[in-house]
């Protein structure tokens, strides 16, 4: 019976270590960016949704480029939004902003998203309905109105 629990044992580092060595030849092999994922949701089947990154032909909208300092782009583009009618953003962080967008009769809400990836000048955009199909084009109107506002202002 010692030997079973010893067989074990000896299998068990063997494990161990495999796994260990495993771990960190991916820390330090593959490169950091495989791990960096974007805060953008995918957008659902219904077609009130327009996303920049990762997006089927039917959501597809191009991402919004800048030419000037990532800090200096961001800083616009939330003056920008302070403009769009009905919007309010509610959370930002160096490389992200979400914000909220109300329809003028109903009220119903939109999050509108943006994403500054590190090391290229795009700014991945994200605009869709949270309830309901048909938005009849309004999300993909709204980011390509920022858009306009954005080259307006050249950056």
């Amino acid at each position: 019976m010692k030997t079973f629990y010893a067989a074990i044992a000896k299998f068990r580092q063997k494990f161990i270590t495999w796994a260990i060595f495993l771990s960190l030849t991916a820390i330090f092999i593959l490169p950091t960016a495989a791990w960096a994922t974007s805060p953008l949701a995918a957008c659902p089947s219904s077609p009130n949704c327009a996303l920049s990154q990762d997006a089927d032909s039917k959501h597809s909208i191009e991402p919004i480029t800048y030419h000037i300092d990532r800090d200096a782009a961001r800083k616009t583009l939330l003056k920008v939004l302070t403009v769009v009618p009905r919007t309010e953003v509610i959370e930002q962080t160096d490389d992200y902003i979400h914000a909220l967008s109300k329809s003028r009769i109903f009220g119903f809400v939109d999050d509108v998203e943006f994403y500054f990836p590190q090391q290229e000048h795009i700014i991945h955009m994200r605009s869709a309905s949270r309830m309901g199909d048909s938005d009849l084009g309004v999300n993909r109107r709204r980011l390509e109105q920022i858009r306009l506002a954005l080259q307006d202002l050249n950056i």
